[in-house]
């Protein structure tokens, strides 16, 4: 996750881990809550569906949505 970037969205892969740009910034957890609204929109799951299991307070982060409606691919613009 990058905090602060110019929009929000998917920038790729880094590694073995999806790279997302975020808009908003890194504080009072800001970004957080911009990561699992954009993730839950992308996605098609309520936002309730959308935990960071860990990393909350970190760059790289585990996220577990449930209930999506579309799959990762739809993160990826055509």
């Amino acid at each position: 996750m990058q905090p602060g970037a110019a929009r929000t969205q998917v920038a790729g892969l880094h590694g073995d881990c999806l790279k997302i740009r975020l808009a908003a910034r890194a504080v009072e957890g800001k970004a957080n809550e911009a990561l699992v609204e954009f993730l839950a929109e992308a996605l098609g799951a309520a936002k309730r569906d959308v935990v960071i299991e860990a990393g909350a307070h970190a760059r790289r982060k585990r996220v577990v949505v449930t209930g999506a409606r579309r799959g990762a691919e739809a993160l990826f613009p055509s």
